[in-house]
């Protein structure tokens, strides 16, 4: 079976994860039995799926009538063997229990077709375990979504010893349909590639604190700001549910040995029924104190190492034991942890030696198993590489991170690829950037250059303030900051091929003041817009106070910048900010053709006119005089006699850029 034989998916169990799920699928266009034990558990799931489906029309992410359709495809049961009487896949999401589990699927292997996948949405129990209670362990997978399924892109593809390629295949493919990202784990292994690194993180995090070595504050202030991860470690904890981590934890100890013995600062709270937000009480206080408010200056270098030597440790008993490669596992983490870059990718920029030393010193101390270096992070210390070796370090081509560069049909096409953070502008995508501005300059095949957002949430959501707020309260550095994102972007601007940027989502702040450097900006009817700096007591740093003006008049920036409101893009293509309006749906081949005829247009013509008009933004007269000596050199140009001769013959110009 391949996925285009798929037409019914059930989903077992209607709780959060459940009828997320289900939401996905249905409006992937599956028809999808939605099935809990008890009616009003079912009813629950069902009217939560209808408010969402409402939720994402109310924001222009999908039409009313797609989501009226989408919800149709969804039934309701509760008898077993109604729920999967004609399904082709089984997406199985009952509680976090091997025991509940297994009698699920020994009772849903009695009903379920012959032909049927079952998969389980387990965070990190033995897939193998679980598929040998059937009768088609070949046919059985993990499929890990994350929570909320609507909104997160990742999911975990997981083989059982017993998984046929075929069956993992199909669950990969079945996921790109929905819209996600898929990214498989070769190997059955506790906590799979997210849970594998984050939950060990948020215990070496809770033992820094239990052992007296640093205070919350020291290590959330580490996590978030000197690492740069979207929350403090405890402050995640909170956000996710310390019961959920914990019990993670559990079974990690149970399967894996003494190196994850949980903290007893986490049990304490599970036992005292403090499991962070979702009680009003866990590390944090969210009913009587203030929730979680997290120094920006009391990082710990200390703290940082420990951390990242513990991760990195994790990192490589994936790879050593050929669950998944560093390239998966980095995708994974950013996908579904968030993090600005991979843990493989921070443990390279850290040096492996440095954290290996820390962990034989902190081994040394405390003779704590979770401190032993596995055998491949040793070797990869000894041998002098990261993760990533010396790949790419010999290559004359540059290597992007944080942008998809691509060159087609005359168009330089870069996408900001940092969905998982609503691809904010960090320091390394501004580096990048200039990299693929000069790339482009040196490469006569491109005419015209495209820019656009991965992910469907948005073009950017502005700069990675988590990580311009590490920088700390320093004029210097903050100078410094605006000045290279102004050199960057003023590099773009000044680019002798007409830019478009192609704008779907949210275009925020800084990824708006990028936008303000196109020469054209299309963009979709759902897409906002807005300057939010002064919001956070900023002023726009990257051109904004600038070039807005110069696009949309003085008043009208005045208002933009000083309202720090949302606005959405007719209202901007009123303002003369966007150029044209476009229906969500096929945007990216839209915006590629709208880009494209600008790349079949004659060169020389294009650059001179942007000089001449750059000019006259601070000198008319400067302008003019730029303008008269650009007639004149273009009436020298081949271009000229091919455009005056595709007129009279009434056909297209070829132009050459001569």
């Amino acid at each position: 079976m391949n996925v285009d034989d798929v037409d019914s998916i059930t989903v077992l169990g209607a709780g959060n994860m459940g009828h997320g799920i289900a939401e996905v699928a249905a409006l992937a266009g599956y028809d999808v039995v939605l099935r809990d034990i008890e009616d009003e558990f079912v009813q629950q799931g069902y009217d939560k799926i209808e408010w969402s489906l409402n939720k994402l029309a109310e924001k222009d992410r999908l039409s009313q009538e797609d989501a009226d359709a989408a919800l149709a495809r969804v039934s309701t049961a509760v008898d077993l063997a109604e729920a999967v009487a004609d399904a082709d896949v089984v997406i199985e999401a009952v509680p976090e229990k091997m025991a509940i589990k297994k009698e699920v699927y020994t009772e849903l292997e009695e009903h379920a077709p012959d032909h049927a996948v079952f998969a389980t949405n387990t965070s990190s129990l033995s897939i193998t375990e679980l598929s040998e209670v059937t009768a088609r362990p070949e046919r059985f997978c993990g499929m890990h979504f994350f929570n909320p399924p609507v909104r997160m892109d990742l999911v975990e593809v997981i083989s059982g010893a017993h998984t046929a390629d075929e069956t993992l295949d199909l669950v990969e493919d079945l996921a790109e349909s929905m819209g996600k990202t898929p990214v498989r784990v070769r190997k059955d292994s506790p906590g799979f590639i997210v849970n594998r690194i984050l939950v060990p993180l948020m215990n070496e995090a809770a033992w820094i604190v239990h052992a007296g070595d640093a205070t919350m504050a020291e290590v959330d202030s580490t996590t978030k700001y000197d690492m740069g991860l979207p929350m403090g470690s405890f402050e995640l904890a909170d956000y996710v549910g310390i019961d959920v981590g914990y019990h993670v934890l559990e079974y990690m100890h149970e399967v894996l040995g003494d190196a994850y013995e949980p903290c007893p600062l986490l049990s304490e709270k599970v036992e005292a029924g403090d499991l962070g937000q979702k009680t009003g009480r866990g590390f944090y206080d969210y009913e009587d104190g203030e929730g979680a408010e997290v120094p920006h200056d009391e990082g710990s270098e200390a703290v940082k190492n420990r951390l990242l030597g513990v991760m990195a440790n994790e990192v490589a008993g994936l790879v050593g034991n050929d669950v998944a490669d560093p390239a998966a596992i980095d995708r994974a983490v950013k996908l579904g942890g968030r993090f600005p870059d991979g843990p493989a990718k921070m443990a390279d920029s850290a040096g492996i030696d440095s954290l290996v030393d820390a962990l034989d010193d902190l081994h040394d101390e405390t003779g704590e198993e979770r401190y032993e270096a596995v055998a491949y992070l040793r070797d990869l210390a000894r041998s002098g590489e990261g993760f990533y070796g010396g790949k790419g370090s010999s290559d004359d081509a540059p290597a992007f991170d944080t942008l998809s560069v691509d060159v087609r049909e005359g168009v330089g096409h870069i996408t900001l690829d940092r969905p998982h953070r609503l691809n904010t502008i960090s320091t390394d995508l501004i580096d990048e950037l200039s990299t693929a501005i000069d790339l482009f300059a040196d490469d006569d095949d491109v005419r015209a250059v495209l820019l656009t957002g991965a992910g469907e949430r948005a073009f950017s959501a502005g700069a990675d303030v988590t990580s311009i707020a590490a920088s700390g309260p320093d004029a210097l550095t903050g100078t410094e900051l605006s000045r290279t994102g102004q050199k960057v972007f003023s590099k773009l601007e000044a680019s002798d091929m007409p830019v478009v940027a192609a704008i779907d989502g949210f275009c925020l702040g800084g990824g708006m003041e990028l936008t303000m450097c196109a020469d054209l900006r299309i963009a979709t009817k759902r897409s906002e817009f807005g300057q939010p700096e002064h919001n956070l007591g900023l002023v726009p740093g990257w051109g904004g106070t600038v070039r807005l003006q110069r696009i949309v008049g003085t008043g009208r920036a005045k208002e933009i910048i000083f309202t720090a409101d949302r606005y959405d893009a007719e209202t901007m293509a009123d303002y003369g900010f966007v150029n044209e309006l476009f229906e969500s749906e096929n945007f990216e081949a839209d915006a590629f053709e709208y880009a494209k005829q600008f790349a079949q247009g004659p060169p020389v013509a294009q650059r001179l006119t942007k000089r001449a008009m750059h000019s006259a933004w601070e000198d008319s007269d400067a302008g003019l005089e730029v303008e008269s000596q650009a007639f004149g050199l273009v009436f020298t140009t081949t271009d000229l006699m091919e455009g005056v001769a595709a007129f009279t013959s009434d056909r297209d110009p070829e132009f050459t850029g001569e």
